[in-house]
């Protein structure tokens, strides 16, 4: 069985290996997700730059999070990244308290929202601290309004 770990990197070794010796399987692209007690949401995406590399894209550093059919976009100030879960995957996995789902497609974070301007049939525009605009779709309206307290 492989198991994703989302823990403190104080804790991370210890875990690990304790899960090693117990004959679980340690991969970035596990099923199922081990996190400490108190956190629900991931600190991290895992993703792969332009090269192909995997990294780890912090959650503070995300702006928007795209889906294009089966790829994934998460984008940050430092450039745009292709992430290795679904987009629905990821959103289960977000701080619902930073992290907010705007439409089918989209998640942005609220830190990174920069403008909130109303439209026409119950929308809502986002200008995201990267200059781009992001459309609150109308199935997400009410979502979006409670999570901003408007």
């Amino acid at each position: 069985m492989k198991i994703r770990l989302n823990i403190s990197d104080e804790h991370y070794e210890e875990v690990k290996s304790k899960l090693l010796q117990a004959g679980f399987e340690i991969d970035e692209e596990g099923e199922f997700i081990l996190s400490e007690a108190g956190t629900r949401a991931l600190a991290f995406v895992i993703a792969r730059d332009e090269k192909g590399q995997k990294v780890h894209v912090a959650a503070d550093d995300i702006i928007y999070i795209e889906s294009f059919g089966h790829d994934v976009e998460v984008h940050t100030a430092e450039g745009r990244f292709l992430a290795v879960d679904r987009l629905y995957q990821i959103a289960d996995m977000l701080d619902r308290k930073e992290f907010c789902r705007v439409s089918n497609s989209v998640i942005i974070s609220r830190k990174h929202v920069t403008r909130i301007r109303p439209a026409l049939s119950m929308k809502f525009v986002l200008t995201m601290a990267d200059g781009t605009q992001v459309d609150v779709t109308r199935s997400y309206y009410y979502a979006f309004k409670e999570f901003f307290g408007i």
